[in-house]
């Protein structure tokens, strides 16, 4: 009986606990994700392993952020970038700029400009999100429902974890 006793108190004990911490840190504080495409190429590449912190409050976020957030429309987990926060007004032009507001915002991180225009007017409580790749990221411009709900944020992309070699904090 003590050999059970010691086992429990050794072994299982300190394992269940690891696994709840686990969990509460997965679920509270931070998570990883996996880049499936290219869409926010060059920022962050196909199979990009990268570390996100949980978003509590949404107030947070700010234009240009690298963002997670969950597409009801796609049915799957989403990074891309912010563009749009409530109640702006998004303008992509023809030469791929972008106005927010009626002010041009620097893009320094698009190398591929391209893809569908328009004018897009986000809703409260709602976001709009493009990726860095213009001319190849099937983001908000061409979604049916191109405004992402508040309660469908997930976190902000924060550190490239993997490959090793890119190792560092996301721009």
């Amino acid at each position: 009986m003590d050999i059970i006793k010691k086992i429990l108190k050794d072994w299982i004990l300190p394992i269940v606990a690891a696994i709840i911490i686990a969990f509460i840190i997965n679920k509270v504080i931070f998570f990883n994700v996996s880049v499936p495409t290219g869409s926010m190429l060059p920022t962050i590449n196909l199979g990009d392993k990268i570390l996100v912190t949980r978003v509590h409050n949404k107030n947070n976020l700010g234009h240009g952020d690298v963002v997670v957030f969950h597409s009801d429309e796609l049915d799957e987990d989403l990074i891309k970038r912010l563009i749009g926060l409530p109640n702006d007004e998004v303008e992509i032009k023809e030469d791929g700029s972008v106005y927010v507001n009626k002010v041009k915002i620097d893009e320094s991180y698009v190398k591929y400009p391209g893809g569908k225009t328009g004018t897009f007017k986000v809703p409260e409580d709602s976001y709009f999100f493009m990726g860095d790749n213009r001319i190849n990221s099937l983001d908000a411009r061409y979604w049916e429902k191109p405004y992402i709900p508040k309660k469908d944020i997930m976190g902000k992309a924060r550190i490239r974890i993997s490959p090793f070699s890119t190792f560092g904090k996301l721009k």
